[in-house]
């Protein structure tokens, strides 16, 4: 009990009338009058009623002496009513309040270890409501805190509620108590209405209060709405504190904004808040997770040079960004300075050492990293084990990964979603749909339900197993579990819920009416109600079911997705479309997403573009890119007008060129949509044009991918071009890219021959070889052969010139 009050989650809660002056760790200071304690503690256990004698002896009393009665209370094992009856009593008078005596009355209701202690406290409370006397809302901060202990959330939620029956209003300690719980249910709509009902009631709230919000707001994605608040809270004239500035640096480096995290640390610095090593390293996550990691390392090296400690978890966070952008050698030199200046690893590092091992391939020493930590008395855990049941299953050794599943259990762990989602994943992978089914199946008879990622995996396999019956089985499965009459309720009449805007006046709207359990049940219900299919598994669905040659069922699998709100990956069903040959259905769908005002994504122009140049239609090729062109912010019409007017003519060069001056000023230029109209060209036999492109998109620096550069080189050598195709070829080898060896043969084959381009040959093998290239193994024999007979063509030439 004593643990719990003193975690992070109730450190904070501290009620506006407790000081920091305030100091109960010892009373030598403090001369207690031991015969006004046994006074109170005589008149408590025999008068009744207790409150009019209690009355006549306040003015003696002092919060030292509520909590000496309490404690001799507790130790002499007296009946917690009468405790908290005293307790109810002297938490009403402001002087005599105290934390530490709500800590003490949780305690005391809490040493039968089950909740018929709080229970019978409803009954002590309907007494004094009849008596007329007066409750605080102390009274029922330490039922709430009492419930939440026992793990019983409804009747914490609804001991905040029935406040309202017993004429009490709601204090600042009481509101933050309730708001660390709905918070830690992630109730976080709940939670923003008791804040609002604070507001109405006036209650002076200090940091703690817009901490727990704040925290919440992050961690449930809704970083803007809690930058709000950090800025409400501001201007209130609340100063944040170190948590609240931790807590906005993690939802700040969450949404990838960095910087801000990073100038927000500063602002903090600057302010005389003094960082701890929480802050430090969320910052340097920050960072890692976006992809910084230099930066990070710099952080770090600045952060020690300032001295500032960050110990296991500011490197363990550095080796994992290391880790996960595949610079493992690197982290592994890290890790062995860890252990060099004297720091223990723990199980998170530990567990990202073996995920870096397992992501390589090495195995056998992820194994054997796990046997170490079991020799250093730590007991691995279930994420631990299913970093390497991935790792074997990444390696298609299903078995080792299974022996893994079963030794979880004999370290006291429990399989989770995710160890049975790897697994399933890895069957379907494998093709061992049976097995996959079993895994699934038994699931639920442990007790794991399974999630969205886990239904999505399965229904995958299933579709491209031609299992199209079964995989829709499993979406019914998915939808049954919805509870579909709740959602039909709350979607019907004239308060309906449709949306977060208006479930929160529908929460804010039983809070008033001091329904608040019901709103908690009604929340917690919509968030269990099943798991709900997400987009990517009707994408799955629709994409098998075009793929087998069911187009109507994947179009009535659309207007489902539809009905719901959502939109599929519209590109995924019209590259389907377009695969079996249903191009006016795919050109028909591509209207009807924009006359539902479904604004197209880049990749659905990508999938039109890409379908039509592979068709050696470019008429069709230009008429998309046009059209993606007009959708995007920041292109001018003149110059649109300018570009369509030189495709017309046939003026590819100059509307290329006139392109590219307008877009790649743009802040979403993207390269690719060069590359599909290149490799159109290619495949339509228009080399010329082909080649003019290339040189005016490498005048622009515009990156040419290696499939567009083999592409172009074909068409040139088609054409007889070949001094433009060794240009091309050049430019591969200055980029580093390395052409498969049909390609190459076909070039220089072409060069050798022709007598007056042998000398190209010969130089183009030179830089080749130069470039990295191994001529002996990537030259063809036929090739080879060639070389000989050159060689004394050359000798002749050169005799005749001399």
């Amino acid at each position: 009990m004593h643990q719990f009050l003193h975690s992070q989650i109730f450190r904070a809660i501290r009620p506006q009338h407790l000081t920091a002056k305030s100091n109960f760790s010892s009373f030598s200071d403090h001369a207690l009058d031991d015969s006004i304690s046994n006074k109170v503690l005589a008149l408590i256990n025999s008068e009744r009623p207790i409150e009019p004698a209690l009355a006549e002896l306040s003015p003696s009393l002092n919060r030292q002496v509520v909590i000496s009665v309490l404690q001799s209370q507790a130790r002499l094992k007296k009946e917690p009513l009468i405790s908290f009856r005293f307790f109810i009593w002297a938490s009403d008078t402001p002087h005599l309040r105290s934390n530490f005596s709500n800590k003490l009355m949780v305690g005391m209701l809490l040493s039968s270890g089950n909740a018929n202690s709080l229970d019978s406290c409803w009954g002590l409370l309907d007494e004094l409501r009849n008596e007329k006397m007066s409750i605080s809302a102390d009274a029922f901060a330490v039922l709430i805190l009492g419930y939440w202990r026992l793990k019983n959330v409804e009747k914490a939620v609804d001991a905040f509620g029935r406040m309202k029956d017993y004429d009490c209003k709601p204090n600042l300690f009481a509101c933050n108590v309730i708001l660390h719980v709905l918070v830690k249910e992630n109730t976080i709509v709940l939670a923003m209405a008791v804040y609002n009902m604070m507001i109405k009631l006036n209650i002076d709230m200090g940091c703690d209060t817009f901490n727990v919000l704040i925290d919440g707001l992050c961690k449930n994605g809704m970083t803007e709405a809690a930058l709000n608040l950090f800025e409400e809270m501001t201007n209130r004239g609340i100063l944040p504190n170190r948590i609240t500035y931790t807590v906005v640096i993690s939802g700040l480096c969450k949404t990838k904004r960095t910087s801000d995290a990073y100038n927000l640390f500063n602002e903090m610095v600057s302010s005389g808040c003094e960082p701890d090593s929480a802050t430090y390293n969320t910052l340097i996550d920050g960072f890692c997770k976006q992809g910084l990691i230099d930066e990070a390392c710099v952080l770090l090296k600045s952060f020690q040079d300032d001295k500032y400690d960050v110990g296991i978890k500011g490197f363990s966070c550095l080796i994992d960004g290391l880790v996960k952008a595949n610079r493992f050698s690197e982290a592994e030199v890290l890790f062995q300075k860890v252990l060099q200046v004297g720091l223990e690893p723990d199980i998170v590092l530990y567990t990202i050492m073996m995920r870096g091992l397992s992501d390589a391939g090495r195995m056998n020493d992820a194994v054997s990293m796990l046997r170490d930590m079991l020799g250093r008395g730590i007991v691995p855990d279930t994420q631990c084990y299913n970093v390497l049941i991935k790792g074997f299953c990444d390696l298609g050794l299903l078995d080792d990964a299974e022996s893994l599943k079963l030794e979880i259990s004999r370290n006291n762990q429990i399989p989770n979603m995710y160890t049975f989602t790897i697994l399933i994943r890895a069957f379907c992978r494998n093709s061992l749909l049976v097995e996959a089914q079993q895994i699934f199946n038994s699931m639920e008879k442990l007790g794991c339900s399974p999630s969205v990622v886990t239904f999505n995996a399965l229904i995958d396999g299933l579709c491209k197993a031609g299992k199209l019956e079964e995989a829709q089985l499993m979406l019914y499965k998915m939808e049954v579990g919805r509870s579909p009459s709740l959602f039909l309720r709350l979607s019907q009449g004239a308060d309906r819920i449709l949306d977060t805007a208006s479930l929160q006046k529908k929460v804010e709207d039983m809070m008033e009416s001091g329904l608040v359990l019901k709103a908690y049940k009604l929340l917690k219900k919509l968030a269990a109600s099943g798991v709900v299919p997400n987009v990517e598994t009707y994408n799955t669905l629709i994409y098998g079911m075009c793929s087998a040659g069911h187009i109507n069922i994947a179009l009535k699998l659309l207007e489902e997705l539809q009905l719901k709100g959502l939109f599929p990956t519209y590109a995924t069903l019209m590259y389907a479309l377009l695969k079996v040959d249903r191009d006016s259905d795919a050109y028909k769908l591509f209207e009807q997403m924009n006359a539902n005002g479904c604004k197209p994504s880049s990749s659905v122009y990508k999938t039109f573009m890409s379908w039509s140049s592979k068709r050696k239609q470019m008429s069709v090729t230009i008429s998309f890119w046009l059209k993606y062109l007009k959708s995007r912010a920041g292109v001018k019409d003149e110059v649109l007008q300018s570009v369509k007017e030189c495709f017309e003519k046939d003026e590819f060069e100059q509307a290329v060129r006139s392109l590219l001056e307008m877009d790649i000023k743009l802040a979403d230029f993207d390269s690719t949509l060069y590359d599909i109209w290149l490799t159109g060209l290619c495949l339509a036999k228009q080399a010329e044009e082909a080649q003019k492109a290339f040189d005016v998109l490498e005048e622009f620096n515009v990156p040419v991918s290696p499939p567009s550069c083999v592409l172009v080189i074909r068409a040139l050598c088609f054409k007889g071009e070949l001094n433009k195709a060794v240009d091309v070829f050049l430019y591969t080898l200055q980029k580093g890219y390395r052409l498969r060896p049909q390609l190459c043969n076909s070039l220089v084959g072409a060069l050798l021959k022709s007598k007056d381009k042998v000398i190209v040959a010969l130089e183009l093998l030179d830089r080749m070889k130069s470039g990295g290239y191994d001529l002996n193994s990537h030259l063809y024999p036929r090739t080879k052969s060639l070389l000989p007979h050159i060689y004394s063509l050359l000798k002749v030439d050169n005799a005749a010139a001399t």
